[in-house]
C-alpha cells in the first residue's frame, strides 16, 4: 500500500473532517472493486460497470427506486453491463497474449454454468459471448437439458460436457452432434468411453472426444485437494494411454479432440497455475505425436478473484492478474509445442468466477443493533446504588474502583481488576449470594469499565497485548434483513472473504465497530470476518443507527456460487432479483425483476399443502369467535395476517 496515502482515523478519533476519499480507503474499494466500484460526492457507493467514471449507476439510488416500486431488501443487483465487461476483458487479456508471444491459434472460453445457473445469467453470458464465440460448460444432466437448448442457434459455438456421465447421458450427446453442436463429452472415468464408442456405432457418428488428466501438480488455497493425484475427476496417465490403445483398435483416435484438466479452483499462487499448465501441455504434445487428432488444449478453471483486494497468495485473494494468467498460459502452450514441432491448440478456459462473480451485489437493511458499550455509569456510587452503601458486595465495590481510577498508566491494572471482580461477583451469584439486582449493576459496571479503557486504547500509538482484543469484544452487533445460509452460503461454509460495506453515508466518519448478525435463529448466521490489505479484520467499521431511517449494507463480489448454493435455512428463500443496465442516455433503468420466493412457496418446497393451509387456520380463528375467545375483529385481523403473509416475502418487510 502506499505509504503517502491518506489514512483513515482510528474510530473515536476525529480531526474534525472526514470525506469520501477516507471511506475509500477505509473499505479498500480501489483495491477490491477493480475500477467497477467507487464512492460519489453524495457518499453513496457507485457502479462503474465498464470501468469508466463518465459512466456511473447510484446504487443506493437504485436501491431506494426499487423501495418505491414496492421491492424491498434484501435484493441481489445483478449488473448486466459488468458481466459484459468482464467476458470482453478475458477476451482482450488472451488476444494481447496471443500476439505478444506469436501464439498460432486462438482463444474461447466456456462458462460453466455451475458458476450461477440461474437462466438470465446464463443467456446473457451466452449473449454477450457471441461476439468472441465462446461457449457453455455442462457438468450434470440437468446443466446439459439447459445448454442444448440455449445453443439452437450457433451450433459451432462449443459445448463442454464435464462431470459423471451415464448411458443415456452420453446417447443424448452423440445424438446431439447429429444436431449440428460442437459438443465434446470429456471421459472422466474410464468406463464412460466404452459408452461413447457404443453410441457412436449406434447412430454412426465420429463423435469429438475429450479426456481430462489427473494432474500430478497440486492446488492450492481451499481447492488444493481439487487437483492432483487424489483429485476427484480425471484418468491418471496408465489409463489414457490405454484409452488411446482402445480408441486407435477402433480407429477412432482421430476422434479424441481435446485434452482437459482442473488444476483447482480460485488458484491464489501463479506458480500453480504455470505447473499445471506446463504439466498439461506436455501431456497434449505427447498425445498429438501419438496419432491423436488433438485441436483444443481446455485448461479448465481456477482464475481468481480478489475479493480482499491485497493481490497475496491468500486464499481470499490471487498474486496475479488476469493479463499475466493470460499470458502464462499463452506462453507456456506454445513454448512446448514449439519445442516439440506441433501445431498450436485452440486454448480454452472455464472461468466462471471471474467472469460472474463481480456483476452481482447482495444488498440488505440494518434492523437494529446490540451493544456493549451503552452502559454508562456516574463516578458517584450514590447515583448507582439508592441503598445502604454497606450493602454493597465486595466484588460490586472493586468493580466501581477499577471504573473510578482508570488512567493511560493504569489500563492493563484496571482491566485485570475488573475481570476478576466480575469473576468473583459471578461466583456469588451462581451460589445464591448475590441478588439479581447486584449482578445488573455487576454488568454496567464492568462494561463500562472496558468502553472506558477502550476509549483510552484508542489514543495510544501502541496498544498493550492484553488490550488489543478490547474492540472485538466491545464490537456491536447489528441485526440485518437477509440470510447468511440462503445469500452467502460461503461465508458460513468455508469462511469466504466477501467486501461489506455501507452503500451511503460514507462522507461521514464511522463511530461503530461491529459484526453483522443474519435473522436465521441459528448463531453461525453471522459474518464476523471483513476484508483487509494486511489481515481479517473481525469487525467492520459502521455508522450509528439513526430512528426512522433506513442503514443499507452490500456485499460484493457475489455473482459466483452463491445464489445456486444458498439453502433454505428457517425457510428463508431465495431474495429479489433485478438486472440493472446503463441507459445510453444516462441513467439506469431496470432490464428484469425476479421476484424472491414468497413463504407459500417455500412451504411448498417443504410438501406442505399451501391451499388448505389457509381453510385449516380460518376454521380454528372460527371456532375461537364460537366459543367467545376471540371477537369477530380479532378473528379477521389474524386471518388477514396469515393470508397476506403467506403470499409475501419470507424476509421481514417493516
Amino acid at each position: 500500500m502506499d505509504s503517502t496515502a491518506k489514512k483513515p482515523l482510528p474510530l473515536g478519533v476525529t480531526n474534525g473532517s472526514w470525506d469520501t476519499e477516507d471511506s475509500l480507503e477505509l473499505y479498500q474499494v480501489p483495491h477490491w472493486g477493480k475500477h467497477y466500484f467507487s464512492i460519489n460526492a453524495a457518499g453513496h457507493v457507485v457502479v462503474r460497470p465498464d470501468g469508466s467514471p463518465d459512466r456511473e449507476i447510484d446504487l443506493y439510488e437504485v436501491v431506494e427506486g426499487l423501495r418505491q416500486r414496492d421491492l424491498t431488501t434484501p435484493v441481489v443487483v445483478r449488473f448486466s453491463d459488468i458481466l459484459r465487461h468482464r467476458l470482453s476483458r478475458l477476451q482482450k487479456a488472451f488476444a494481447q497474449a496471443i500476439a505478444e508471444n506469436d501464439y498460432k491459434n486462438r482463444y474461447t472460453a466456456v462458462f460453466p454454468i455451475k458458476v450461477n445457473q440461474q437462466r438470465l445469467v446464463v443467456e446473457e453470458v451466452y449473449r454477450y459471448g457471441k461476439e468472441f464465440g465462446f461457449g457453455l460448460e455442462a457438468g450434470s444432466k440437468p446443466e446439459l437439458l439447459a445448454v442444448m437448448a440455449l445453443t439452437e442457434d450457433a451450433p459451432e459455438r462449443m459445448i463442454v460436457c464435464n462431470g459423471f456421465k451415464d448411458d443415456s447421458y452420453i446417447e443424448a450427446v452423440i445424438l446431439a452432434t447429429k444436431l449440428g453442436r460442437t459438443i465434446i463429452p470429456v471421459i472422466e472415468n474410464f468406463e464412460e468411453l466404452a459408452l461413447v464408442l457404443k453410441h457412436a456405432q449406434k447412430y454412426q457418428v465420429r463423435p469429438r472426444i475429450g479426456v481430462r488428466v489427473k494432474l500430478a501438480s497440486e492446488g492450492a488455497g481451499r481447492w488444493r485437494d481439487s487437483a492432483g493425484e487424489k483429485s476427484k475427476f480425471g484418468l491418471f496417465v496408465t489409463e489414457i494411454l490405454d484409452l488411446v490403445k482402445v480408441l486407435k483398435a477402433n480407429n477412432m483416435l482421430d476422434c479424441l479432440e481435446l485434452v482437459h484438466c482442473h488444476p483447482g479452483s480460485q488458484l491464489q499462487d501463479i506458480r500453480k497455475v504455470k505447473d499445471a499448465i506446463n504439466e498439461l501441455a506436455h501431456v497434449y504434445a505427447e498425445l498429438k505425436l501419438m496419432g491423436a487428432g488433438l485441436k483444443y488444449i481446455d485448461v479448465g478453471g481456477g482464475l481468481g478473484v480478489d475479493y480482499d483486494g491485497s493481490g497475496t497468495n491468500f486464499e481470499s485473494s490471487m498474486n496475479y492478474t488476469m493479463n499475466e494468467y493470460a499470458s502464462d498460459v499463452v506462453y507456456r502452450i506454445g513454448s512446448v509445442c514449439n519445442a516439440r514441432g506441433i501445431d498450436h491448440p485452440v486454448i480454452v478456459s472455464e472461468s466462471g468466477r471471474a467472469t460472474a462473480a463481480h456483476h452481482s451485489v447482495l444488498v440488505f437493511n440494518a434492523l437494529g443493533s446490540s451493544c456493549l458499550d451503552k452502559f454508562r455509569i456516574s463516578d458517584r456510587i450514590e447515583d448507582e446504588y439508592s441503598g445502604d452503601k454497606d450493602e454493597l458486595p465486595q466484588p460490586v465495590l472493586d468493580l466501581f474502583e477499577a471504573y473510578r481510577t482508570i488512567s493511560e498508566r493504569r489500563l492493563v491494572e484496571c482491566y485485570h481488576d475488573a475481570l476478576q471482580a466480575r469473576e468473583q461477583a459471578l461466583q456469588m451469584f451462581n451460589l445464591g449470594l448475590l441478588s439479581l439486582e447486584f449482578r445488573g449493576l455487576t454488568e454496567r459496571l464492568y462494561w463500562a469499565t472496558c468502553a472506558k479503557i477502550r476509549d483510552y486504547c484508542r489514543k495510544l500509538e501502541r496498544v498493550p497485548e492484553e488490550l488489543e482484543g478490547l474492540e472485538l469484544i466491545l464490537s456491536d452487533t447489528y441485526f440485518c434483513n437477509f440470510s447468511v445460509f440462503q445469500s452467502l452460503p460461503d461465508s458460513w461454509a468455508i469462511d469466504q472473504l466477501f467486501p461489506i460495506m455501507p452503500i451511503h453515508r460514507l462522507d461521514e466518519k464511522p463511530t461503530r465497530n461491529g459484526v453483522l448478525a443474519d435473522i436465521t435463529c441459528d448463531s453461525d448466521g453471522k459474518i464476523d470476518r471483513f476484508v483487509s490489505q494486511r489481515e481479517v479484520k473481525r469487525t467492520l467499521e459502521l455508522h450509528e443507527l439513526k430512528p426512522g431511517e433506513e442503514y443499507y449494507l452490500a456485499a460484493f463480489l457475489v455473482g459466483a456460487y452463491q445464489e445456486t448454493l444458498g439453502d433454505l435455512h428457517n425457510l428463508f428463500g431465495d431474495t429479489h432479483v433485478v438486472h440493472i443496465r446503463l441507459h445510453d442516455e444516462g441513467g439506469w433503468w431496470i432490464e428484469e425483476i425476479v421476484k424472491g420466493d414468497t413463504a407459500g412457496e417455500v412451504l411448498s418446497y417443504m410438501q406442505y399443502d399451501v391451499e388448505r393451509l389457509f381453510p385449516q387456520f380460518a376454521r380454528d380463528c372460527e371456532r375461537a369467535v364460537r366459543e367467545g375467545r376471540m371477537t369477530l375483529a380479532e378473528s379477521q385481523a389474524l386471518r388477514r395476517f396469515y393470508e397476506w403473509e403467506l403470499n409475501g416475502y419470507t424476509y421481514l418487510e417493516g
